[in-house]
């Protein structure tokens, strides 16, 4: 029994020693940062010091291990790093995307709590991502999202001298009143602390269009709906105070049209697209549009005319009048529809606002 018992006794001891080495091993090698104590941090240089979101940065001095936050104090933008980068004598990190324009500092603090201040110019350039509205005539407020806004000091329409009035900022909104302007079409150009952006949105001046609808049909455009008639609607509309609607009733395949059925809308080579703005319905659905010069005739469900319209909000379509061929047999078009397949389960009602041709 003896020998059994110190046959036993010696694995064991064996499987204690290695559990040990193992805790020990992972005690040393802890979050797989550099074993670099927290030091008393200075600063020898930062290169760049001047840079914009992504950029990356290093920071090189003495003291510098074991940094546990890095902060941007303008705005209080923290910024992410990875600590297996930081050793003693240099840091190396990212400027955040969400930094704020302009002189400001970069705060550094170790586990010991000590911190340590640079100097940093952030570049962050106006940023834009959507717009209320791509229509307008003259003192028509719009509201832009994007980011790095709060700063802007200017929004001038591309190639011109017409300057938009800034109603409110902040970082992510920035709301203008536009111009009075000849333009029929414009990008924007805006400008905050760091430098100036071009938009890769285009706006246009629904007095230089040719309007289809607005807040009322335009010269010589009627009702050419099939079906149950459109109707003008005050409590629905994008741009004004009207747009226009259509019931699309159950297994119709109905249209609402645009008709001009004296001269016609005569083919003017100036004209580069149609747009809309269309809300959608109770679901997502599919409409076509089309003209009755074109090849295929009115009514058409040729993929050239397609529009994918979400449902229940407002959607804005722009599409080269090249693609659509309104005046394919013509010169002239009298008719212009927006068809549906369908629907098949319920009526439906669409809403159409600043239906146009646009230079």
């Amino acid at each position: 029994m003896k020998n059994i018992s110190n046959n036993i006794a010696i694995p064991s001891l064996f499987f204690i020693m290695v559990l040990l080495s193992v805790l020990s091993s992972c005690k040393k090698d802890g979050d797989g940062s550099p074993t670099v104590k927290a030091g008393n941090p200075v600063a020898d240089s930062l290169s760049p010091a001047t840079a914009a979101g992504g950029a990356l940065l290093t920071l090189k001095g003495s003291g510098l291990g074991d940094m546990r936050k890095i902060v941007f104090d303008k705005d209080s933008v923290p910024a992410s790093f990875y600590s297996t980068l930081n050793t003693g004598t240099a840091i190396v990190f990212r400027v955040p995307d969400t930094i704020s324009g302009g002189p400001q500092h970069i705060i550094f603090t170790n586990s010991a709590g000590k911190t340590l201040s640079v100097d940093f110019n952030g570049l962050a350039y106006p940023k834009v991502t959507s717009a209320s509205n791509y229509d307008f005539v003259a003192g028509t407020q719009i509201v832009i999202s994007g980011n790095n806004l709060e700063t802007v000091n200017k929004v001038v329409l591309t190639g011109t001298t017409n300057q938009a009035t800034i109603v409110s900022k902040s970082k992510k909104q920035l709301t203008i009143a536009m111009p009075s302007t000849t333009v029929a079409r414009a990008t924007l150009d805006i400008t905050n602390v760091t430098g100036t952006i071009t938009t890769t949105q285009e706006f246009v001046n629904l007095d230089q269009a040719l309007q289809i609808f607005t807040d009322s049909y335009g010269a010589g455009i009627a009702d050419g709906s099939w079906g149950a008639a459109a109707f003008v609607s005050t409590t629905e509309f994008k741009t004004g105070s009207k747009s226009v609607g259509k019931v699309y009733q159950k297994g119709n395949w109905h249209l609402i049209g645009f008709a001009n059925w004296g001269s016609g809308i005569a083919w003017d080579p100036s004209y580069k697209y149609l747009t809309a703005w269309v809300k959608g319905a109770s679901q997502d659905y599919v409409l076509y549009v089309s003209s009755d010069k074109q090849t295929d005739g009115f009514a058409n469900f040729d993929d050239a005319g397609k529009m994918n319209v979400p449902a229940n909000v407002w959607t804005y379509f722009k599409i080269p009048l090249s693609q659509l061929n309104l005046w394919a047999t013509a010169t002239s078009f009298n008719q212009l529809g927006f068809r549906i397949q369908g629907p098949d389960a319920q009526d439906e009602t669409f809403y159409f606002d600043d239906v146009l041709l646009v230079k």
